[in-house]
């Protein structure tokens, strides 16, 4: 495989700490890159390099002269004042980049429900995200670097990125490199993987799945300091070999040395003994929404949200909610917890159930910003029952990553992912007994995420997840219910892969509107019945090759009225002629939309 770019001893250093100490890697074509490590450790950092967006303190990065690096970065580079489609394709006319099967492809992945003529300023954080990665996309680049992609992209979002990443080049062409928290796309897409910590890098040959028991096997031989870190990946590696056949077919996942490894390992939870805990914990009765309808708030009078919905949830449940942006996972989650009530129906409650929510924001912490963490816990309790199993507000600390130096740290000190942490943590330490958590993955590096799993494993009690990322959902949840934005919720017995079918077969019999797009809206449409006769694809070819000429022609003359506007508006004694040439220009536009419009519809009947 030919090199295509590479750091030789990188360093960079913060004040008295080292991030990377000497690090050399390599790109080679048909690399498929995933990078993790904790929080901080440097993975940011580390692309940056590579991408040639930033320096290191020693060290270099070089890369051969033809090789063209396209960079996602994790903070908002578009220019505000540009239209979505202005961000995405620049000046170009439908016409010319919708040519392009593979562009038409990223648009209706990406942003076929964003307004096209919509300014950028405008849009949420999320679709900001969605439209700078389609820009990369639809861009030729020998080498893609994405800092966390998945984040603002929903189930379906993650899974269209993966099979995009996995066609988008032959296998020994190209290459990617990756940071993302999210551990089903890691395995889905890369098949190396890049470990940063402690300044430093370790390879692996593989996906998560192939990764983590080479870690568990590192692990076993490393000091003492690291056996609780072994420990959780050992538990973490027994899910993965006893979980979806798909993750152990791999031929690169050593299944003997795995088997022998976690022999003595137990299962990740015992089902039967967590639920008679919860019974005793919460009784018969938990949580029941029954013949539940909620009107869209703030909508139009009779348009619901939900309609004539039925969830009931029993002792030691554990439900994971996946659907489409602005279906009502948030709200429903809002109802079961008594924040908002039904338009019609009934919500009822158990008498001992003693609720507790992980929202999207952080905002709970601003009170006790200036204390310290274990200060924080110690306040709500000093010990609790997990499992049947005695821990003190420290050992729980510790458990999710706060190091002796971190549990004295002030919380207005802590990053995004520590946040989350310790707002996890004060939730459980108050100890309910139904338990919803809303996007509990935000700013959690593969580590923590584990080690909350660990956490849930033996919370006894009844969980409701809402999530995107799917690794999570089949780790903690037993089963998975969807909202498909059509009122109704509805089981999965086949997990997220059913929910994913669901949203495919929708799509296919109905009209995408492409978010104001009239290109992505003429390639998305549901296709008819019976397809176009030979003949009518030979009048739309050569529709479609006159229309392109015309187009040609069309922009030749807009091109010289532009240059004669400037012209004129640099004389004075023109001011009249203005307003004459930009007539012109006018019913020169007027003819190009026709002509557009009619290649779409050429466009169409070709399949293209």
């Amino acid at each position: 495989m030919a090199h295509l770019l590479g750091g030789e001893n990188l360093t960079v250093s913060y004040a008295t700490r080292t991030v990377l100490d000497g690090i050399t890697l390599g790109l080679e074509e048909g690399d498929r890159i995933g990078m993790v490590g904790r929080n901080g450790d440097g993975k940011s950092t580390l692309m940056r390099l590579l991408a040639m967006r930033a320096t290191p303190d020693s060290g270099r990065v070089t890369k051969r002269s033809e090789v063209n690096i396209g960079y996602l970065d994790q903070s908002d580079v578009l220019d505000g004042d540009l239209t979505v489609g202005a961000a995405i394709v620049g000046d170009q006319a439908d016409y010319e980049w919708a040519r392009n099967p593979q562009i038409r492809e990223v648009m209706g992945g990406l942003v076929s429900d964003v307004d096209w003529h919509a300014n950028v300023h405008a849009l949420s954080g999320g679709q900001k995200r969605r439209v700078a990665l389609a820009k990369l996309l639809i861009e030729d680049h020998d080498v893609i670097m994405l800092d966390e992609p998945t984040n603002h992209l929903d189930v379906e979002g993650v899974a269209w990125l993966s099979r995009h990443l996995k066609t988008r080049w032959r296998p020994n062409q190209g290459a990617f490199l990756v940071v993302t928290h999210d551990r089903w796309f890691l395995d889905e897409v890369c098949t190396k993987t890049w470990e940063i910590h402690d300044g430093i890098m370790d390879p692996f040959d593989g996906g998560y799945a192939a990764y983590v028991l080479a870690r568990a096997e590192r692990d076993r031989s490393a000091s003492v300091v690291e056996s609780k870190r072994q420990q959780l990946v050992k538990k973490e590696l027994a899910w993965l070999r006893r979980g979806a056949p798909a993750r152990t077919a791999k031929p690169k996942f050593r299944i003997e040395a795995a088997n022998e490894l976690i022999a003595d390992v137990p299962e990740p939870r015992d089902s039967m003994a967590l639920s008679k805990m919860a019974t005793a914990r919460l009784g018969k009765d938990v949580l029941d929404l029954e013949n539940v309808s909620l009107d869209f708030l703030g909508g139009e009078p009779g348009q619901k949200l939900f309609d004539n919905i039925t969830l009931r949830l029993a002792p030691g449940e554990r439900l994971g909610l996946v659907g489409v942006n602005g279906a009502g996972k948030t709200t429903l989650l809002k109802l079961l917890n008594g924040e908002i009530q039904p338009t019609s129906g009934t919500v009822k409650r158990g008498k001992t159930v003693v609720t507790a929510v992980l929202t999207q924001e952080v905002k709970e912490l601003d009170d006790v910003s200036d204390l310290r963490v274990i200060e924080v816990i110690e306040r709500e309790k000093r010990s609790f029952n997990v499992g049947g199993k005695e821990f003190t507000a420290g050992q729980l600390v510790e458990q999710l990553g706060f190091t002796n130096e971190k549990q004295w740290t002030p919380v207005k000190d802590l990053s995004g992912g520590e946040r989350r942490r310790l707002q996890l943590l004060r939730l459980l330490v108050g100890e309910p007994n139904v338990l919803m958590l809303d996007e509990p993955t935000n700013d959690l590096d593969t580590d923590t995420l584990a080690a909350v799993e660990d956490v849930l494993d033996g919370w006894p009690g009844t969980l409701v997840v809402v999530s995107h990322d799917r690794y999570l959902l089949e780790r903690v949840t037993d089963h998975q219910m969807a909202l498909l934005g059509d009122g109704k919720i509805r089981a999965l017995p086949r997990g997220v892969d059913q929910y994913l079918e669901l949203r495919e077969a929708a799509l296919a019999g109905s009209t995408i509107t492409g978010g104001g797009n009239p290109v992505i809206a003429a390639s998305g449409s549901s296709a008819p019945t019976t397809g176009p006769s030979e003949a009518e694809k030979r009048d739309a070819r050569k529709a479609k090759n006159r229309i392109d000429r015309q187009l040609g022609k069309l922009k030749q003359q807009e091109d010289k009225i532009h240059a004669q506007m400037t012209a004129a508006a640099a004389d004075a004694s023109a001011a009249g002629k203005l307003g004459e040439l930009n007539k012109k220009l006018k019913d020169l536009s007027v003819e190009r939309e026709a002509l557009e419009l009619e290649w779409l519809g050429a466009l169409e009947v070709l399949g293209e």
